[in-house]
């Protein structure tokens, strides 16, 4: 390394997503072809019209606002400071340029060669999924970096989303534009524009020969090499790059910068042996990007009421049904759904803090319950709980007061989103639950050392609470407090462990399913409370019982109790197994029904989900004798 620019370069890039997943020894390879720019204040890169450049841009310093024309009006919709990456539409898209990006400030640029970056990013998906967010999360008018949106908060919204590609499916044109390769270049055009379509198959008796796009009409036929009489397979590209109907999208993606192309043939079983079945376009791939969690989140995160953030609920509702079907991980879809929930909350506490004023203290809002636990896929009841730091004596009372509002109109708009109320009232808007630091930890303390007398109201549910806003100090000081009284913890241990083998039995005597004998649900099961909630206390004691912080979800508990306990880690691996095979059809249930999914017919399921529903039940009978043995529960049994 000898060029010094080219080294300092790498340096500089080496500190910023996504560069910073390239070696120094790779990005000084790309440096030495890096192009540095010095433009001035006020001074256009690039304009909307602009035929696309060969590079993409890196701000080393200075500012670059990006903007475009909407009603005849130019707004701001980008503004990428230092080590911010823009201008990646030759990346994507083969038309002109669609913004416009000028100056702020004098500024240095680097401009980046589009081919030389992409091979470095061909076999890096975590890079590509960047780039493309960073694109579409332009195009869609989101105005925040998306280097911010999946920092702090949002990474485990990234990881989860780019494994989630790996399985996520496609939408894409089922019935293309099909030609022969004798028809003209004329006829051609003419029936793409006809069909308002931007491509056509050139076909043998359905077998894919070639593909013709706008942009070889553009530059075959308008720039006079070849004459519009010509034969279309004069100008065609080929071999067409063919694929099979369950392709994910990361590998259209990856598929697409390989082979430098903008559409993907699909096949009956992905060669070009076989019939045609549809095409990927580059379009539906940031269509696909568009309506992704990341970018619902920075919808969220721009809503303006209570309105659209039900809309966008609605969206993501779709996106959980989709997963389901297409078979992706429910381990990758709670953690997804976990952080688009909490994306709710604090865009439903933003808007509240807006119309009531500035907090009169420092405070953070709590999920407990299936929020908590980050397992609330479907629209299942509302339970949080609010802490705010101490306070003067005399303060108390008005300062709880501007709480106890702000949290009864955070719960209203969640409500309107879709999330029911707490039948028992467990949520930040009801008194006992929204309070100061020091009264939450002697509360905290009265249920877990059994030192008051309203020992039979202790809920559970708020052991597994998660910060959904707020500073974590708050969380990590309440942490200290909770833990600290494990340090005795039999007699609550056996509280929990009796109050976890209270549950209604889930099989009768003769292994039936024990269904509602009256009421609405007359003749349904109650797959909450017989068979998912028995899961969910277990782990939850024996995860304290070993006090593991951190680790509120059910199935990573029972995971994390494999490790920790081997005698039993054949148990705790079909506990966790269990757990999700009784979630899953709890969701596609309650999906199906328009409901929570708490009460299933189970006459109604299929028989492949009748046995898988059955055989589920049956580590419960296991965890029921390790609990007994473990706890004393003749304290309470």
């Amino acid at each position: 390394m000898n060029n010094t620019l080219a080294l300092r370069i790498a340096e500089f890039l080496k500190q910023y997503i996504p560069f910073s997943n390239l070696s120094i020894e790779d990005l000084y390879t790309i440096s030495l072809s890096v192009k540095v720019i010095t433009i001035d204040k006020n001074e256009n890169l690039f304009k909307i019209g602009d035929q696309l450049h060969d590079t993409f841009y890196v701000v080393a310093a200075g500012l670059i606002h990006i903007s475009l024309i909407s009603d005849a009006e130019e707004n701001l919709i980008d503004k990428p400071t230092v080590g911010e990456v823009f201008g990646l539409r030759p990346f994507f898209a083969k038309n002109n340029y669609a913004t416009n990006a000028k100056a702020a400030q004098d500024s240095v640029i680097y401009a980046i060669p589009v081919n030389v970056f992409k091979q470095y990013i061909a076999n890096d998906t975590k890079i590509l999924d960047f780039l493309l967010h960073s694109f579409t999360s332009t195009l869609s008018d989101y105005p925040e970096n998306i280097g911010t949106v999946f920092s702090n908060e949002g990474n485990k919204v990234l990881e989860s989303q780019n494994e989630i590609q790996y399985f996520q499916s496609l939408e894409y044109n089922k019935n293309p534009l099909l030609v022969t390769s004798e028809e003209t270049v004329q006829n051609v055009a003419q029936k793409m524009t006809d069909a308002l379509v931007g491509f056509a198959v050139i076909h043998d008796q359905k077998i894919p020969i070639g593909i013709v796009t706008d942009v070889d009409l553009r530059t075959k036929i308008a720039t006079g090499r070849f004459y519009i009489t010509a034969l279309v397979n004069k100008i065609m590209s080929t071999p067409v790059i063919t694929v099979a109907t369950n392709i994910s999208l990361s590998e259209a993606q990856l598929l697409m910068l390989q082979n430098n192309v903008t559409h993907l043939c699909v096949t009956t079983d992905g060669t070009d042996k076989t019939n045609i079945v549809g095409v990927i376009s580059q379009q539906d791939l940031i269509y696909a990007q568009a309506s992704n969690p990341g970018v619902l989140i920075k919808e969220i995160k721009r809503a303006l009421d209570s309105r659209e953030l039900k809309k966008i609920r609605v969206k993501f509702e779709d996106f959980i049904l989709t997963s389901i079907q297409r078979k992706i991980p429910l381990s990758h879809i709670n953690a997804i759904a976990g952080e688009v929930n909490n994306a709710l909350i604090k865009r439903a506490i933003d808007l509240t803090i807006l119309a009531l004023g500035s907090p009169p203290a420092r405070f953070s809002w709590f999920s407990t319950g299936s929020q908590g636990r980050k397992e609330q896929l479907l629209y299942t009841n509302q339970n949080s709980f609010l802490i705010f730091e101490d306070v003067a004596t005399d303060k108390y009372g008005s300062v709880k007061e501007y709480f106890l509002k702000l949290a009864t109109n955070v719960v209203g708009i969640l409500e309107i989103v879709g999330y029911p109320l707490c039948k028992n009232n467990y949520m930040a808007n009801n008194p006992l639950w929204c309070k100061s630091y020091s009264v939450w930890v002697n509360q905290f303390n009265a249920w877990m050392n059994f030192t008051a007398e309203n020992t039979h109201t202790i809920a559970t549910l708020f052991f597994d609470y998660e910060l959904a806003y707020g500073p974590f100090e708050i969380e990590e000081k309440l942490n200290q407090a909770v833990f600290k009284n494990l340090e005795n913890p039999k007699k609550f241990l056996a509280f929990l462990g009796a109050e976890t083998l209270k549950k209604p039995a889930p099989l009768s005597f003769f292994k039936q399913f024990n269904i509602e004998e009256d009421g609405p649900n007359k003749d349904m099961f109650d797959i909450k409370n017989r068979a998912i909630l028995p899961l969910v206390d277990a782990a939850r004691v024996l995860i304290m019982s070993h006090k593991i912080k951190g680790i509120n979800n059910t199935f990573l508990r029972f995971k994390q109790l494999a490790m920790t306990e081997p005698k039993y880690a054949e148990v705790y691996a079909n506990a966790a197994d269990a757990f999700m095979i009784l979630s899953k059809i709890r969701i596609k249930e309650g999906i199906k029904n328009n409901n929570n999914g708490q009460f299933i017919s189970v006459e109604e399921l299929s028989k492949s989900d009748k046995e898988k529903l059955k055989n589920a039940l049956v580590p419960m009978r296991e965890l029921e004798e390790i609990i007994k043995n473990k706890f004393q529960l003749t304290y309470f049994m």
